[in-house]
């Protein structure tokens, strides 16, 4: 299926917005996510199915200053 990630179409086979996270090799205790403009909390990322054409947010702090 097509999802947009963080803006960028992508090509995924996952089914759980988990699935997505580990299906792009990020941390999944680390980040922050969003799907379609609503918050995903890290608890219930398991049972977020994706569907076709969703947009999802990823996001990671940054470090700097």
């Amino acid at each position: 299926m097509k999802i947009v990630v963080n803006g960028t179409v992508q090509e995924t086979g996952a089914r759980t917005l988990d699935d997505l996270i580990e299906e792009l090799g990020r941390d999944a205790a680390t980040v922050a996510t969003a799907v379609n403009g609503e918050f995903a909390p890290r608890a219930a990322r398991g049972g977020k199915p994706l569907r076709d054409g969703d947009r999802v947010e990823i996001l990671a702090p940054m470090q700097g200053g």
